[in-house]
């Protein structure tokens, strides 16, 4: 355990590894303590087989700098004879103890960190140490992925537990573009070919982006991703300036780290489309682009950035290309596989009542989710923007 842990702070409890060895536990609650593990994080990280870039240090204290409540960070972490071996960021919601995932609108997975050489032992342990000790305590993890590392600890929970389906996400296979269209009716594989064959011909330059370059890349991602959207409404959230000193942030760290690629595309020397695409061993996904609309008058932007998208992948030996949340027009044209994320509701099970009241209500607002998201979107829009305050 680091020496000089801050009053406020838990004092790390040892137990005895079965193994030999001894395991600790520590709940960290400084404002800065995701910067001052960030380098023993990463190296976790390395060793977590189902973590994704939203779950890089990088993208994390980012996050947090720009979006945190101070005073609201809770990072508890597991090591086996000093080597951290399971992790969690976690954030309180709520003066009654309520705990929630760091990212909140901003990312498609949550999850914790597990080594995986002993992930069952120490997701055991993470739950241990998960500061729920009152009757109305909770923790509530969105968009989670059914085979994500957190579900080992929700497996590991004594108390009360619940599981929602939350976000759907979608999914391609990493194949070469016309394998990918195999997958289309004919008449609509076609239609793609001659799109394709128009994209070939374009003279589009595809251009990577270097660590050094990303704030410039983000700032035209964004500007296109305004005047792509302008006449349609843009997300409220992505036109504020700590959208984009994030964005900048962490995409530059996750770059430097090969968590991430972006691409610029250019067309007779402007730039006229670019493109997130976030990266691990499991998937490759596309966070966010911007394209020119003339751009769009032209060309088939879903086909020219998925094709780039799989060539990325694929050199990476990724096997599928996720399209994340949401279900766009342009993604179901595409035929993808479709699985849908989950919602985790932890809390004590001394008393019933109180975690019965809790999951009744994350039935509530899912149902209230839904019915924005079909009959209201604009609203809905609205909403996300201020939970993410």
């Amino acid at each position: 355990m680091k020496a000089g842990i801050r009053a406020g702070e838990r004092a790390a409890a040892r137990v005895p590894a079965p193994q030999g060895g001894s395991w600790t536990s520590e709940v960290l609650r400084a404002d800065d303590a995701l910067d001052r593990v960030a380098e023993e994080w990463d190296d976790l990280f390395g060793r977590c087989r189902t973590a994704t870039p939203f779950q890089a240090a990088g993208w994390l204290c980012s996050w947090w700098r720009h979006y945190g409540t101070p005073g609201a960070l809770v990072v508890v972490l597991v090591r086996r004879d000093g080597l951290l071996v399971g992790a969690a960021a976690l954030r309180r919601r709520g003066p009654f103890g309520g705990l929630t995932n760091l990212g909140a609108g901003l990312v498609d997975f949550t999850d914790v960190l597990l080594d995986g050489d002993c992930a069952d032992r120490a997701a055991a342990e993470l739950a241990a140490a998960l500061p729920l000790r009152r009757p109305w305590h909770s923790l509530e993890l969105r968009e989670v992925h059914p085979e994500a590392a957190v579900q080992k600890v929700f497996a590991a929970w004594p108390g009360r537990r619940h599981r929602f389906a939350d976000s759907l996400c979608q999914y391609l296979p990493a194949v070469p573009m016309e394998e990918l269209l195999k997958r289309l009716p004919g008449k609509t594989a076609q239609r793609s070919r001659v799109k394709q064959r128009k994209i070939a011909e374009s003279g589009v330059e595809v251009r990577a982006t270097a660590p050094e370059e990303v704030a410039e890349a983000v700032r035209g991602l964004l500007r296109l991703h305004f005047e792509q959207w302008q006449d349609r409404g843009v997300t409220p959230e992505h036109r504020t300036p700590r959208f984009a000193a994030h964005l900048t942030e962490s995409t530059t760290a996750l770059v430097a780290t090969r968590r991430a690629a972006m691409h610029r595309y250019w067309l007779d020397g402007e730039l006229v489309a670019v493109n997130l695409l976030v990266l691990c061993p499991s998937f490759g996904g596309l966070y966010m682009y911007g394209a020119h609309p003339r751009l769009r008058e032209r060309l088939d932007i879903a086909g020219l950035l998925f094709g780039v998208a799989l060539d990325e992948v694929r050199e990476a030996g990724v096997p599928v290309l996720s399209l994340l949340r949401g279900q766009e027009p342009y993604k179901q044209r595409w035929r993808p596989d479709q699985l849908s994320n989950q919602r985790l509701v932890l809390g004590p099970g001394r008393l019933a009542p109180f975690a019965a009241a809790r999951a009744a209500l994350v039935r509530l607002r899912g149902a209230a989710v839904h019915l924005l998201r079909t009959r209201l979107p604009r609203v809905k829009e609205a909403l996300a923007a201020r939970r993410l305050g």
